[in-house]
């Protein structure tokens, strides 16, 4: 007869195999708790002796997992894991030997729980329909027992799917980590494309894509590179005639360049133009003055002649650019205070997400961004970079 811990053991294995995304982690560790108790049968009390915790926190473990089972795909995938718990129950052992049959005794494998469709299947509809749920305003619409999810978008006021495909699909998707839940009725289920499955979008498709020398003859990006960019136009001013000029750039790889991409419930853009200028100025300032952690041998002083015992951080030489960006960031904080300062050094020069830094600052959830316009919108003045907009 098995003990509890083999129990859990086997409820975990199954869990992890059923739940493959990166961010289902914890919902297996919570699945193995649930499986045990309400596929298996053992009471709170054992399942909280073996794993060392109180009953009552194993009581609220189950107690999130049932209510979970509300999301159609969450109900798929356990209803699953709870039919191979109880074929493996239902096995009769070996009167000689007093084992389980090889098949039933072996370590659970993903091929215990097969999925319908292939990888090349699975790969093939995630680009058809993903390149759907990324459109703006798109969502997943799931009705319970039904067997087929349907795509809206605001292009057609919702008034139809512009895409059908079946719900084991769905399932799919949420594995990977491709979709989650947004919203919940007491009949459906709303999802929403998640940065994974924007980012694996991104990567399908640049990978269908022929690959085309880039201009300057450098190795062009492969399709893993693609997925962690988000190509754009910026504004920047040029340095000889002042004009401004759309450039091309990466907005994904800081949090202010996702920001500028987020948009606020009137439809506009969260973040101005001359905002986010701003911050990449200040960004760049940060680089050339090279406040920054040095982590390698600091050859500056045996490379810059005539300066190498003399100690004077202002000598001239190419020592003056850093201290000349010193002095720019050393005005540009001092222009916003204390707290703005705090949040923009930390976002824009040292690309700290906004959810660490609220940790860090002690701020209510969600407070950073706002805290993070005021200080951009302060930068822009203090670089006078409103003549651009008029």
């Amino acid at each position: 007869m098995d003990t509890t811990e083999n129990i859990l053991e086997s409820c975990r294995q199954q869990a992890e195999t059923a739940f493959q995304g990166t961010q289902s982690a914890r919902l297996a560790k919570d699945a193995a708790l649930y499986l045990a108790h309400t596929g298996m049968g053992e009471s709170l009390r054992k399942i909280a002796r073996a794993v060392g915790k109180h009953p009552s926190t194993v009581m609220r473990t189950v107690r999130r997992l049932e209510q979970q089972r509300d999301d159609p795909l969450i109900d798929n995938i356990l209803c699953g894991v709870e039919a191979q718990l109880e074929t493996r129950s239902t096995a009769q052992p070996n009167p000689a030997t007093g084992q389980l049959p090889a098949n039933e005794n072996r370590s659970p494998s993903p091929a215990n729980i097969p999925s319908q469709f292939s990888q090349e299947e699975i790969r093939k509809e995630a680009k058809k329909y993903l390149r759907r749920l990324s459109e703006p305003g798109a969502f997943l619409f799931i009705a319970r027992e039904a067997g087929q999810a349907g795509v809206f978008c605001a292009a057609n006021g919702n008034s139809r799917p512009t895409a059908t495909f079946p719900v084991p699909m769905a399932v799919e998707f949420l594995k990977q980590d491709w979709i989650k839940a947004s919203s919940r009725g007491a009949s459906s289920v709303r999802y929403r494309i998640t940065e994974v499955g924007r980012s694996f979008l991104r990567r399908v498709l640049a990978e269908d894509q022929p690959r085309r020398d880039t201009p300057d003859g450098s190795e062009p990006l492969s399709s893993f590179a693609h997925q962690h960019q988000q190509r754009g136009e910026r504004l920047f001013a040029d340095p000889k005639s002042g004009d401004a000029a759309a450039l091309s750039v990466n907005l994904g790889e800081s949090p202010l360049g996702w920001l500028a991409r987020r948009k606020g419930s009137d439809g506009k853009p969260f973040l101005e133009p001359e905002e986010v200028e701003a911050g990449e100025r200040l960004r760049s300032d940060f680089e050339a003055a090279q406040m920054g952690p040095q982590i390698a041998q600091n050859w500056q002083k045996f490379l810059t002649p005539g300066d190498r015992f003399s100690g004077n951080p202002i000598a001239s030489g190419p020592s003056e650019g850093p201290q000349f960006a010193r002095d720019r960031i050393h005005k540009a904080l001092a222009a916003l205070g204390p707290g703005l300062s705090d949040v923009a050094v930390r976002t824009c020069c040292f690309l700290e997400g906004l959810e660490a830094c609220e940790r860090r600052m002690g701020w209510s959830a969600r407070s950073g961004k706002v805290v993070l316009k005021l200080s951009l919108q302060r930068l822009a003045d203090h670089y006078g970079l409103k003549v651009f907009t008029e």
